[in-house]
């Protein structure tokens, strides 16, 4: 019945091949790593530029929302800012929502 087991199968392995068990603990903390770069660092660094945005909002500084709304800051509290999007329009966002903040003078060039 040795005829159906091929002579390379029954062969041992070749000295510097490597450990099924290594391979797979050096595939996982590959990808482990691939995720930690590609994926968790980016994030995590975007969340704090935006926390320390949303720190150093002040009054007159000229932002943009989340939704695309421009306007100036009014006023502001620990969870809501108040923006002046037209001449005498003011709208009420939380300050989550601010996205960035603008140069100033980029109201009056639009």
């Amino acid at each position: 019945m040795s005829f159906f087991i091929s002579p390379a199968l029954a062969a041992e392995a070749p000295a510097g091949a490597m450990d099924p068990g290594m391979f797979n603990i050096l595939f996982l903390v590959g990808f482990g790593l691939i995720f930690y770069f590609f994926m968790w660092r980016p994030q995590a660094k975007r969340a704090k530029e935006h926390k320390n945005l949303l720190a150093n909002l002040a009054k007159g500084d000229e932002v943009i929302t989340a939704g695309g709304v421009i306007g100036k800051v009014v006023r502001l509290n620990d969870d809501y800012v108040v923006l002046e999007v037209s001449e005498g329009t003011e709208l009420k966002f939380q300050k989550a929502h601010v996205a960035a903040e603008l140069p100033k003078g980029t109201i009056k060039s639009i």
